[in-house]
């Protein structure tokens, strides 16, 4: 009989933990859909697009070794690589080969980038704070 009480209380934190899991991404949903539809109306890019360009920002040196990028942004490795050919073939980033290294490839911030990665980044965050808020 004492086995049944922890069974019980198994199921119980299992249960709690299931419906936070849910919440998270049930917020994390809304959150992206409400950024994914303003970032386009008013930029004309996605979210997995301006997450790129803010990592490159956030890198601070105007370019990114893609193979740190996939590690650092939260998209598989062909999300990354469709996004990332997204934005070249806008003129947002360019690649470039590493001179060390010829496996390696940088994905580099242009101004055209920059310009457009400063217009969204108020909507971004304008709508993360009304989103997250709600």
């Amino acid at each position: 009989m004492a086995e049944r009480p922890v069974a019980s209380s198994a199921r119980e934190t299992s249960a709690a933990l299931v419906e936070e899991w849910r919440e998270l991404l049930d917020r994390h949903a809304a959150v992206s859909c409400a950024m994914e539809k303003a970032l386009q109306d008013e930029h004309a890019i996605g979210l997995s697009e301006f997450e790129t360009l803010e990592r490159v920002v956030d890198a601070n040196c105007g370019k990114y070794r893609m193979s740190d990028l996939a590690r650092d942004i939260h998209l598989s490795q062909s999300a990354l690589s469709r996004a990332v050919a997204r934005l070249e073939r806008d003129g947002l980033v360019g690649r470039d080969m590493c001179i060390e290294d010829r496996r390696a490839v940088f994905v580099c911030l242009t101004d055209k980038g920059k310009q457009v990665y400063e217009q969204a980044l108020p909507t971004h965050r304008a709508v993360l704070s009304r989103a997250w808020d709600s």
